[in-house]
């Protein structure tokens, strides 16, 4: 076994644990103290102000006393937004491999897209999905094409994708490009009460483009995608919601204008949420002539620094929803391509939360508390997701994490299968040390 499969077991039915000395962040319940997390037969039993903390240590089980002290102990993170391949490209990733990522980061609940091949698009594949969830290190929920192939002509069912378990539909990696498609898709998914979680694009101003249109692109001869190819689509989503009373999800929102549009929107009382991704929140359009580095090859593309101010100030406000990795995964040989050739994607799950914590908080943007509900309690509210809360009867996820510790990204050596992430050696503030699901450590960053 190598020293990092040592950091991970499985999943063993319904575990029973006691997290002990750690200060308890759960924003879903204004909660923040330091406590015991008691977890029994795999849900939260109690919070405990007293600590009960021994020198007991856990068995192979995951069962004892898991001592946190000098931690910050919250739910687990959860995640609106991955890709991880299968069925399809299991050389990029797979639901176990994908998971493993997950708790790595600290996420305890991922959805995940449906541009796979096949696309998530019948029940037998959404099905499919969940038989593979079944031996994965966290919970995997699908998220269920909106047309059938993706080809954004034929609906799906998407009455039977939900009784199937599907949270919510998507053509996220292509936009829906009719109106009047994406205008029934919201009416027949508010008879369902699922969320429809739009990829803005409009292609034809999109097509080409490798980066951000603006005084970078120009300036390196790298074609450029415009600002305004995603704000229409967003503010088509918004009126069609508004038309429709179904709630529209903007998917990975990355300029000032969309920003501006869901503030506008919410104040309206549209039925309109969005996420942002730690890239938009981190890097701009300006890196990508440093290096020419196609792991920031993304889309969206990475935009200016004044696209980057107004995603912070829509994650101050409330603006935007959550936090969403739009973790994408790529072969080494994919990546590799000159810029233009290469795909679009970054692997984000474990430099989410340090990103966080580095970029945000400690530059005092955003509160520890404000983040953490961004990663947890507030992701699972927009998908109406059983997840992103200690509280009492809730499921026993949680994520264990150093607030202090600063460590260097090793470039070569995260958990996904693909390894196409722009933060490779990169110091970052903000480690997790463990993840628990279901009161079983899934992952311990000590075992190694």
């Amino acid at each position: 076994m190598s020293r990092a499969d040592k950091l991970f077991a499985p999943r063993k039915g319904s575990g029973t644990l006691t997290i002990a000395g750690g200060r308890v962040v759960d924003p879903a319940n204004s909660f923040y103290k330091k406590a015991d997390v008691v977890i029994e037969k795999g849900v939260v039993k109690a919070i405990v102000t007293k600590s009960t903390l021994s020198n007991k240590k856990i068995d192979a089980g995951g069962r004892g006393i898991l001592d946190a002290r000098g931690k910050i102990v919250c739910p687990g993170l959860v995640d609106l937004h991955v890709h991880f391949r299968e069925p399809g490209r299991e050389d990029e990733e797979t639901i176990v491999t994908g998971s493993r990522a997950a708790v790595a980061g600290g996420f305890t609940t991922v959805c995940c897209m449906p541009n796979t091949d096949p696309a998530i698009d019948t029940q037998e594949v959404v099905q499919f999905i969940h038989y593979k969830a079944e031996h994965a290190y966290c919970h995997v929920y699908p998220i269920a094409a909106i047309t059938r192939e993706r080809k954004g002509e034929i609906l799906t069912e998407i009455g039977e994708l939900k009784d199937a378990g599907a949270v919510a539909i998507s053509d996220d990696g292509s936009p829906v490009e009719k109106a009047s498609m994406m205008r029934n898709a919201l009416l027949y998914a508010s008879q369902f009460n699922l969320p429809v979680a739009s990829h803005c694009e409009e292609s034809s101003l999109a097509a080409g483009g490798s980066m951000h249109e603006g005084f970078v692109s120009t300036k390196i001869g790298i074609p450029g995608i415009p600002a305004l190819a995603e704000e229409l689509m967003v503010s088509r989503e918004i009126e069609l919601a508004a038309d429709t009373g179904g709630h529209a999800h903007i998917c990975h929102i990355s300029t000032t204008r969309s920003v501006a549009l869901i503030r506008e929107a919410k104040r309206r009382k549209i039925n309109v949420t969005a996420e942002a991704t730690p890239h938009h929140f981190t890097l701009t359009d300006a890196t990508i002539a440093e290096s020419f580095d196609t792991h920031l090859k993304v889309n969206p593309p990475l935009r200016t620094q004044t696209d980057v101010k107004a995603v912070i100030r829509g994650l101050q406000d409330g603006t935007i929803d959550c936090i969403a990795t739009d973790h994408a995964p790529h072969a080494q040989e994919e990546k590799q391509l000159e810029f233009d050739n290469a795909p679009m994607g970054l692997i984000g799950l474990e430099t989410a939360l340090p990103l966080g914590i580095s970029e945000l908080v400690r530059t005092k943007k955003l509160k520890l508390t404000q983040l953490i509900a961004l990663l947890t309690c507030r992701p699972a509210k927009v998908f109406m997701l059983n997840a992103g809360t200690l509280s009492v009867g809730e499921a026993g996820d949680v994520c264990i994490f150093d607030l202090k510790e600063t460590h260097t990204i090793e470039a070569g050596a995260f958990h996904s299968r693909s390894q196409n992430s722009p933060f490779g050696g990169r110091s970052l503030t903000g480690r997790v040390y463990q993840t628990v699901v279901g009161g079983n450590v899934v992952f311990d960053l000590t075992r190694g």
